[in-house]
């Protein structure tokens, strides 16, 4: 069992992918947005090519364009990690391969949704991305989306690769992820915004998150207080991100909802490719509303 470090960081936003208005790749814009999650909103890693950045509908060429003008915007700064897997192991297998070719630090592997493979699929899946690309992994148990989750002995024999060394928890179930990452060691990092503050107490080295777009300076902010010992002002601050947090992810997708919000503030996003349907005028009046509350309070 390996000691949990944070290996990409603590605050990493799931980066969305800008487009254009005509529905194509803003690559200047992604490049912007890549900068903005850095420098202003503090973000210490950035995973592109995810569900959130759109990854059913890009094309693997936009998923290598986005990670290379993202890598050569902050990879000197930022922790780059490249989701790279699909519900088929050789297309993943080569998505991790051209990942690493174009430097990304890390890999984001999930669950292989649709097909329902046996939990001895899922290891030989993992597997066999692990062993195609010299970089570390990040597992990425989801199933509310891929329908079926990673179980707890099979965490245990994925974590005897020696890539695979964190996960993105998005279940919800904080009593698994602490079994799971005390029998481990692998560094869990939360998956689901309304539980940020909750599992870091709990032991999670960090979060992926959505949110992180339009208020990752809060949440490092909340995350300062709880390690420097001061759990009631990060109480207070949790408090304060609920309504903003139940705006951008209460209703929907949250690439839809962030997509309005960083519209609204002049952030390069463009609205989401179909089947998603951009926000409609009172999710994004909402939205708008929620943020400015913040940043009042």
């Amino acid at each position: 069992m390996r000691n949990a470090t944070r290996p990409f960081g603590r605050t990493l936003a799931a980066m969305i992918t800008p487009f254009t208005p005509s529905g194509e790749l803003d690559v200047p814009g992604t490049a912007a947005l890549a900068r903005h999650l850095v420098d202003e909103q503090g973000c210490e890693g950035l995973v592109v090519n995810g569900t959130t950045g759109e990854s059913p509908t890009t094309t693997d060429a936009e998923k290598t364009q986005v990670l290379e003008t993202v890598l050569e915007a902050v990879g000197d700064r930022a922790h780059i990690i490249a989701g790279a897997s699909t519900y088929d192991t050789r297309h993943s297998v080569r998505l991790a391969q051209e990942a690493e070719k174009a430097g990304a630090h890390g890999l984001l592997l999930v669950t292989p949704y649709y097909n329902k493979p046996t939990q001895a699929g899922v290891v030989a899946h993992f597997s066999a991305i692990a062993d195609a690309a010299d970089l570390p992994v990040m597992l990425y148990d989801i199933p509310p989306r891929s329908v079926i989750g990673i179980e707890e002995d099979t965490f245990e024999r994925l974590a005897e690769h020696t890539r695979i060394i964190s996960v993105k928890d998005a279940t919800g179930d904080l009593a698994k992820a602490q079994r799971v990452r005390a029998n481990t060691g692998l560094a869990f990092y939360c998956g689901v915004d309304e539980l940020n503050l909750a599992a870091y107490a709990t032991g999670q080295v960090g979060i992926v998150s959505v949110v992180a777009h339009l208020v990752g300076k809060h949440l490092n902010a909340m995350f300062d207080a709880y390690d420097d010992g001061d759990t009631a002002k990060a109480a207070e601050i949790n408090d304060r991100l609920l309504p903003a947090v139940t705006a951008l992810m209460g209703r929907g997708p949250g690439i839809i909802a962030v997509k309005a919000g960083l519209g609204g503030q002049g952030v390069p996003a463009g609205e989401p490719r179909l089947p998603l349907l951009p926000a409609d005028e009172v999710l994004a009046a909402d939205i708008a509303t929620a943020l400015a509350d913040l940043k009042e309070a």
